[in-house]
């Protein structure tokens, strides 16, 4: 009801915030890295690509929110090299970029982000935040909270790049060995990601997750927050563990 006691009139709500990208954020992402065995991941290479893509395409900006040690930002004139995975390859967050020394020291969500940005989107630029992986669920919710209320409060279309990875216990030669209870929630994440179910998401026990080796939990849970309660439309590009990794690829959109 206004102040002359009529009632007023819904307005339509525009979502400022309209997609997701979901991806994981492991080196043999990157085919120089990985070789003659590159051929071996090329389903993987192309998904996380195509998601990036299908953002690029959907939004006027978008940002990459990925997890490391600490919480961090890095603004689109960031750069950096591969080289402490075995090549020297260049990437950066925004077209023209190329200072004389690029930061060989950055988290790899970064580093992937701005290969992937380079290869799906060389034209765009994006701003990448990283979480810390223990970070608690609450903190999680309330960082993306703050972050739908930046996008609310902009006049552009935003959109995110989550980098995150599943489980690294998933078999007898995972990096983390083979922990029995990692299987079963795996497939709970996938199939949360994969339904955009953020309330599932939300209630992610920090605690297990730590214990299978679930790296991007806590950047799932910002997802969580940022996405809210309304309808949002979830696509499956990718779902698989290859190296005994649970990964996953996907793409969530709404009006």
């Amino acid at each position: 009801m206004d102040s002359s006691g009529q009632v007023a009139t819904p307005t339509s709500v525009v979502f400022v915030f309209r997609a997701a990208a979901l991806v994981p954020s492991p080196p043999l992402l990157v085919p120089e890295l990985m070789g003659s065995g590159a051929a071996e991941t090329a389903d993987l290479r192309a998904a996380a690509v195509d998601a990036v893509t299908q953002l690029a395409s959907q939004v006027d900006r978008w940002m990459a929110i990925g997890v490391d040690r600490t919480e961090e930002t890095y603004d689109a004139s960031t750069v950096g090299t591969l080289r402490g995975f075995g090549v020297d390859v260049l990437v950066s967050l925004s077209a023209g970029t190329v200072p004389a020394a690029p930061d060989p020291e950055l988290p790899l969500a970064v580093l992937i982000a701005g290969w992937l940005r380079g290869v799906a989107a060389p034209d765009a630029a994006v701003e990448v935040r990283t979480i810390s992986a223990d970070a608690s669920p609450q903190w999680c919710a309330r960082v993306g909270t703050e972050l739908r209320r930046e996008f609310d409060a902009s006049a552009e279309i935003w959109g995110v790049l989550v980098l995150a990875d599943g489980a690294n216990t998933l078999t007898a030669k995972a990096p983390g060995s083979f922990d029995e209870r990692a299987e079963q929630v795996q497939q709970r994440i996938d199939d949360a990601l994969g339904t955009a179910d953020v309330g599932a998401l939300a209630n992610l026990d920090a605690d297990l997750c730590a214990a299978v080796g679930v790296g991007g939990r806590a950047a799932w849970q910002v997802l969580a927050a940022l996405t809210g309660s309304g309808t949002t439309d979830a696509t499956e590009l990718y779902r698989s563990a290859p190296f005994g990794v649970g990964y996953y690829v996907g793409t969530w959109s709404r009006d």
